[in-house]
């Protein structure tokens, strides 16, 4: 059977998994009456909760004798680790743009990464029914794209659908008939070559592990594709690491092909396909799987640099151990060195005391995926404000800068642009994106950018997009001033009382309500002044023996303001944490003790 292996690059929300949904149905990978659920590849909570894509899956689809394999790619740029790992093991890519928006940050990012790679995209313009639709300028923009990028002749000849992954069809006109997606999978077939890999059938076996996960019965699993030879089960092989040097000798005790939304068993596989082989116990992402004769490991795509850093460490305030029962800084410890271990992008490292640990990554969403999904397994973590990465280059120090790409209503375009200014950014491009929107290109600090996202969506009433992308490292740009406001702090530990709140409230914005359980030294909200206020949220109204009307008993409250798990880290500042357990995320200052406080305070003005 014939094999073509290809990736489905994107940027966010460009319908790459929508696309994959309809090539399964149309192949004949789902019965007639199976109900498959809609973004099947999402099999994550979090990727169907918030719809996006996390981690690169595989799958495959049969057609006209073909066997296609699949993969699914994230479009967030804090996931890229992902899309550079898999870009290395398939042969074509199909690009996916949004017909109205065009090639965004992730695309240009994507693409970069593919046309250096050698391969030659399929340019598939999606959602090309849309009322405000403009696929001219879309592929005009993509073509200006490859040029900039420098692909060569035979990339820049890319063949171009129009497709509408959602209604399931795809056509090389817009004037065709739109029936199904099989002009799409002719051009796969003719356009994506046949993996090289299959001339290398007879030679030692080679894979190079791109993705590692665990199975609770077969233990590490790592996929890749196979370079060179075949392989059965029970044949013994050798991990290798990328400098050559021998890691371990096991036995393979399965081999998994990918057939649908379903991995299986097979007895063989050959040179080109892609599988998931089981029996290691030491060897991991970007090391080679070999024959015990061979001595070179297959080059792995290098990785770029994690820009953002937080401390993870314990729960140390009064409420510890009340919601999660992972507490300890061995476990936390063992989560995030297991974490770092199949995702490349993130680094962990121990502090000087060996209490917390500095979790490095590519963004706030990464970092707070991984805070999200440790919440959900049961820790309990007190997590600082991020931290950008620097670089001493030639003795200087350097900075991760970002390009920001905004499409914002005029009439905000100049708040946007004031603004982002003040974070240090340098305006690259300012142009019209269609009727009444203004299209921002701007280069700014990574550290510019935190927090920064919803200030933005209140700036534009909601109505503005903001994408970012890692653009380069340059000099550091200089102080950027943080939170102006201070905050509200409770001086006790107790329940809020309503009436503490309500007398309060001329004071600044809440983030808790009333009834909700408070300790000294946690954030209750936004004090509308510069400084830090400590109030008495417990504080209940005094009884007399005077028969009161009943008329101020009921008090009204003004909704509290709820923070997000990236919203709340994002806003605290550096002597701040945000407490994170299964049921609560909470704000607090480091110090809990009003008299530390001061005397932190005293020791670091002095510093």
């Amino acid at each position: 059977m014939d094999i073509r292996n290809i990736a489905i690059i994107a940027h966010v929300d460009h319908g790459k998994t929508t696309l994959v949904d309809e090539l399964l149905k149309q192949s004949g990978s789902f019965r007639a009456n199976q109900q498959v659920a809609e973004r099947a590849m999402d099999s994550n909570d979090i990727e169907r909760e918030r719809g996006i894509t996390i981690l690169a899956k595989c799958t495959s689809v049969e057609w006209n004798d073909t066997l296609i394999n699949i993969v699914d790619t994230p479009g967030h740029a804090d996931f890229g680790g992902e899309v550079e790992r898999i870009l290395s093991m398939v042969d074509g890519v199909v690009l996916l743009v949004d017909a109205a928006e065009g090639p965004m940050p992730q695309t240009k990012f994507v693409t970069a990464k593919a046309l250096a790679l050698g391969l030659r995209p399929i340019v598939v313009l999606n959602k090309a029914d849309k009322p405000d639709a403009e696929p001219d300028r879309a592929l005009n923009e993509v073509f200006d794209l490859f040029a900039n990028l420098d692909a060569n002749d035979e990339q820049l000849d890319f063949p171009t659908l129009y497709a509408s992954g959602r209604n399931g069809w795809a056509c090389e006109s817009l004037d065709d008939v739109r029936e199904n997606l099989e002009p799409l999978f002719k051009v796969v077939v003719d356009h994506v070559p046949a993996p090289a890999q299959l001339a290398n059938a007879g030679e030692p076996f080679r894979m190079l592990a791109t993705t590692l996960e665990a199975d609770p019965f077969l233990g590490r699993i790592l996929t890749g594709r196979v370079e060179a030879g075949t392989i059965k089960a029970g044949t013994p092989l050798k991990g290798m690491s990328r400098d050559g040097k021998e890691i371990e000798r096991f036995r393979v005790t399965k081999i998994l092909a990918f057939r649908g939304l379903s991995r299986q068993p097979v007895d063989e596989a050959v040179a080109g396909d892609i599988v998931a082989i089981a029996g290691m116990t030491k060897t991991t992402v970007a090391d080679t799987l070999c024959d015990p004769l061979v001595i070179e490991a297959i080059e792995a795509q290098p990785i770029d640099p994690p820009t953002i850093s937080v401390t993870f460490g314990i729960n140390d305030s009064p409420y510890a151990g009340r919601d999660g029962d992972k507490v300890q800084s061995r476990v936390i410890r063992a989560r995030l060195l297991k974490e770092a271990e199949t995702n490349v992008a993130i680094k962990v490292e121990d502090t000087p005391d060996g209490e917390a640990f500095v979790v490095s990554g590519r963004g706030e969403l990464q970092l707070g995926v991984l805070i999200e999904n440790m919440r959900r397994e049961g820790f309990e973590l007190s997590i600082s404000r991020p931290r950008v990465v620097y670089r001493d280059i030639d003795g200087q120090r350097h900075e991760p800068i970002e390009e920001a790409i905004i499409d914002v209503d005029d009439e905000y375009s100049g708040t946007v642009i004031e603004k982002l200014t003040e974070r240090k950014g340098e305006l690259v491009e300012m142009r019209p994106s269609g009727v009444g929107k203004t299209r921002i290109v701007t280069h700014v600090p990574s550290r510019g950018l935190i927090g920064y996202h919803g200030e933005f969506l209140t700036a534009t009433r909601g109505t503005g997009t903001l994408n970012r992308i890692f653009h380069s490292w340059a000099p550091f740009r200089g102080n950027i001033q943080g939170r102006r406001v201070g905050v509200l702090i409770s001086m006790e530990t107790g329940t809020a009382v309503p009436y503490a709140i309500f007398n309060l409230e001329d004071r600044g914005k809440f983030f808790i309500g009333a009834g909700e359980a408070v300790y000294q030294g946690m954030i209750l909200g936004e004090h509308n002044r510069d400084n830090d206020l400590e109030i008495n949220p417990l504080k209940g109204k005094k009884l007399s023996n005077v028969r009161a009307s009943g008329k101020d008993e009921a008090v009204v409250l003004t909704t509290p303001v709820r923070m997000s798990l990236e919203q709340a880290i994002a806003y605290i500042a550096d002597d701040e944490l945000v407490e994170v357990t299964p049921n609560h995320i909470r704000l607090r200052k480091r110090y809990l003790d009003p008299n530390e406080r001061k005397r932190q305070s005293r020791q670091s003005a002095s510093a």
